[in-house]
This record gives structure tokens, sequence and C-alpha cells, in this order.
């Protein structure tokens, strides 16, 4: 079973990361302001997790509607997805997967386990 584990940002405010049962990190948020947009935050990956996948990589691709996962390619040659809301706004990013059915099998991870996900407050403070 999945968490989001919120934790204090290095340059101020609070971020969050959506860690799978066995410790990897699966995506990771902005930072934010306050716990309390980092928790709305959550909540929206929460209910955006079910989104279609807009595969960027492949020529010719559709653009999907927000919400949506993109799927990409990097400047690096790597694979990465983000995740955005219904505004268009991201909401969660991946680390770097050196192939496309890693990245893919990241995604999938986020559909598992964000909807349950537990809430880990890390921060020290109310």
């Amino acid at each position: 079973m999945g968490k989001f584990v919120i934790s204090n940002a290095k340059s101020g405010g609070v971020k969050f990361n959506l860690v799978a049962g066995n410790g990897e990190i699966i995506a990771t948020s902005e930072v934010y302001n306050s716990k309390a947009s980092a928790k709305k935050g959550i909540a929206s990956i929460q209910k955006n997790a079910g989104s279609v996948v807009e595969d960027q990589t492949k020529e010719g691709y559709t653009v999907e509607k927000h919400p949506k996962f993109e799927l990409y390619q990097d400047k690096a040659g790597e694979f990465r997805f983000r995740l955005k809301a219904t505004n268009g706004e991201i909401i969660a990013a991946s680390q770097g997967y050196s192939s496309k059915s890693g990245c893919q099998n990241g995604i999938d991870s986020v559909k598992r386990n964000a909807p349950e996900a537990e809430i880990v407050d890390e921060t020290g403070s109310e």
C-alpha cells in the first residue's frame, strides 16, 4: 500500500512524495506554500489518478483532455510522466526512467496506490 509523505522543502514550503509499499518514490509534487495547499494537491492526485495516458512518445499521438497523464521523453532521453489536473496544472511528476515500460509501470503504480494512500506528515509542525 502506498502513502503520501509530506515533508519540508529545502527551499522553504512543503512538498510531498507518493511512495510505493516497497519504499520507492513514484511521483513528487511541486513546492507548496502551506501544508493545507499540499493536502489539496494530494486530494487532486487521488481524484485524478484514474486519468487517461497521453503517450507523447508516439508520432501523431492523440491529444487528450485534462485531467491526464502525459508520458514523454526528456532531453536526456529518459522517459517521464506528469499528472495534470482538470485545469492543466501539473500536480505530480515522476523521476526519469531508462525504459518506456518502466515509466508506464510508474503510471500504473500511481493509479493503484494514490486513491487509497494514507497521508504521513513528516514536517514536524501542525
